[in-house]
């Protein structure tokens, strides 16, 4: 009944609702069993979301770093190598003429035109002349069998072991500053370069989100650790607090990344 009652306060929506009762059910039975259990793939609002109801989770997307990810409970009598070895989560290589300029949205059209449901679907990565996306092992089989195509150019699909995916490295800016506070608006305001009354006008408007989960107050407090979007300005990520200056301010260092 406890347990109930915590997923009913987490869920902001009919969805979240469906999507918390799913979590759960999947990795209690694991755990109980004391077997591998894993979700579909989760957006980083449903891996806040699944991170409140279970506590520590363990969030696999095929590589380092991955947005998309599922979430995993796996017994003590395994370690995360077997996620990277014959795991729930494979990579499917598309190469395509470089020539033909392809980005992620005729990918993801193409993957959902082939009847793929977007929680079996991780990141997508698309590079010069290929894509290298991500699925549940599961569905792997009938994707390289049916994806021939993204509009109307001509794609060769193959798997490829998980650590040969090319996700290549995100363009980051570190960014120092001294901050009066660690509130939402003074972070962003200090990591996007713009001022305060424009940063709290984002949050605001529910454009800004802390680990995944909105947030529309200004004075929230940001801790070391916490990834921070705004949309139309990109993410940051707080990585370290360094103490006060002499005149009481805090030494802040974050990693800025580029407009989503």
């Amino acid at each position: 009944m406890q347990d109930k009652r915590r997923l009913e306060s987490l869920a902001q929506t009919p969805e979240d609702r469906i999507l918390l009762a799913r979590v759960w059910e999947r990795l209690t039975m694991g755990m109980q069993r004391n077997i591998p259990a894993y979700t579909a793939f989760l957006s980083p609002r449903e891996q806040a979301l699944t991170r409140q109801l279970m506590g520590q989770c363990r969030f696999f997307g095929g590589y380092a770093g991955a947005e998309r990810a599922i979430a995993c409970y796996l017994p003590d009598y395994l370690d995360e190598d077997c996620l990277m070895e014959d795991g729930p989560v494979v990579c499917l290589r598309a190469e395509f003429y470089t020539r033909d300029k392809l980005s992620h949205r005729d990918f993801l059209g193409s993957l959902m035109g082939a009847g793929i449901k977007r929680e079996t679907v991780g990141d997508i990565l698309v590079g010069q002349g290929r894509c290298d996306f991500f699925l549940l092992a599961e569905i792997a089989p009938y994707v390289e069998q049916n994806l021939v195509s993204a509009g109307r150019t001509h794609l060769q699909v193959s798997r490829i072991p998980l650590a040969m995916a090319d996700h290549g490295t995100p363009d980051a800016v570190t960014v120092r500053d001294t901050l009066a506070s660690l509130r939402l608006d003074s972070v962003v305001s200090a990591g996007f370069r713009i001022s305060r009354t424009v940063a709290a006008r984002h949050i605001a408007a529910g454009a800004a989100a802390i680990d995944g989960l909105p947030c529309e107050k200004p004075d929230k407090g940001v801790e070391p650790g916490n990834v921070i979007t705004v949309r139309g300005l990109g993410k940051l990520r707080l990585t370290n607090v360094q103490g006060q200056s002499r005149k009481g301010r805090i030494w802040v260092e974050m990693e800025r990344y580029g407009r989503r």
